[in-house]
């Protein structure tokens, strides 16, 4: 189980130039797009779909890893790689993690928006 995400606004900030715009932009985009992300994750992992669920991790990763998310970046590539390997039965509780890790993300960037 990955630790509690903490916000650190000011390595973000830096990875953006300092852009408090950009920033905002971004989060604003997370936030609205969460239950989208969570939703392509399940549905492409209940259908089986190897190709939108690769490409949903791999999205997740990213939009994660931007907001110095290491422990949620690593599950989901941890789910990338596994369904590259085709190993889709066991990546359910994975999935779910993910789930819960970007809702959590998004609620603690609320929160810093606030």
């Amino acid at each position: 189980m990955a630790a509690a995400f903490v916000l650190d606004r000011a390595s973000i900030l830096e990875r953006l130039g300092g852009d408090e715009e950009i920033y905002a932009m971004m989060v604003d985009m997370f936030v609205a797009d969460v239950e989208n992300n969570c939703t392509a994750l399940a549905t492409a992992h209940a259908t089986g779909d190897v190709e939108a669920l690769k490409r949903a991790a791999h999205t997740v990763k990213g939009l994660l890893a931007t907001f110095s998310d290491d422990d949620g970046a690593a599950e989901a590539h941890f789910v990338e790689k596994n369904v590259r390997a085709d190993q889709l039965a066991m990546l359910a509780a994975a999935v779910a993690d993910i789930q819960s890790r970007l809702r959590e993300v998004a609620a603690v960037l609320r929160a810093g928006q606030a």
